[in-house]
């Protein structure tokens, strides 16, 4: 990495647990022109994608909800999220990943998948890029009950929303998961559903 606002960067890996998080020792070129030391904590749990699928025809979406851990330690009341469908890239592009998610956790497979921005989710933190993806699906690319994968230990529920309904729930608070709250507002905006 080289970067002429950065130097002498050393990272030390606090945990590999899990995923990897660093701490970065570094020092940045102020915009005074000073260099200044800085310290700073960095998680890296790879690159994902997410998913809306819509059905214009019938003016629907298909999210998810599932148990999410740090949710609950951080106040939410069940711990469980409605989200749009994700996954993390592991070694596939980004295409052929959210493909292969929404297949093992909606169960709609579908070929058709349209990119249609990326974004730094939580670039305080957190080293992620997520790529963000729309599809329209119909009744007959039901392949499963999706659900996720056992060995995975991931036990999801597929919701299939009226658009309207998933738009107030953003209002009400029952979705809070900003992927999604970005996904069903590019909807919106694009007259997706």
């Amino acid at each position: 990495m080289s970067n002429e606002h950065v130097k002498n960067l050393e990272l030390t890996v606090l945990s590999d647990n899990w995923y990897t998080l660093r701490k970065a020792t570094y020092e940045l070129l102020g915009r005074d022109g000073k260099w200044q030391a800085q310290q700073r904590e960095a998680y890296d749990r790879g690159n994902g994608a997410v998913i809306l699928l819509y059905n214009k025809a019938e003016s629907k979406v298909i999210l998810t909800r599932q148990f999410r851990l740090p949710t609950y330690l951080n106040g939410n009341a069940d711990g469980y999220m409605i989200e749009a469908c994700a996954g993390l890239l592991d070694k596939d592009n980004p295409e052929d990943c959210i493909r292969k998610e929404t297949e093992e956790e909606t169960g709609y497979k579908i070929t058709e998948v349209q990119k249609v921005f990326e974004a730094y989710m939580s670039p305080g933190s957190v080293t992620e890029i997520l790529y963000f993806f729309v599809a329209e699906y119909n009744k007959s690319q039901k392949v499963s009950d999706g659900g996720g994968l056992e060995e995975e230990t991931e036990h999801i529920e597929v919701l299939e929303l009226p658009f309207g309904q998933a738009l107030d729930m953003i209002k009400t608070g029952e979705i809070k998961d900003a992927k999604t709250i970005m996904l069903l507002q590019y909807a919106q905006l694009n007259g997706l559903a």
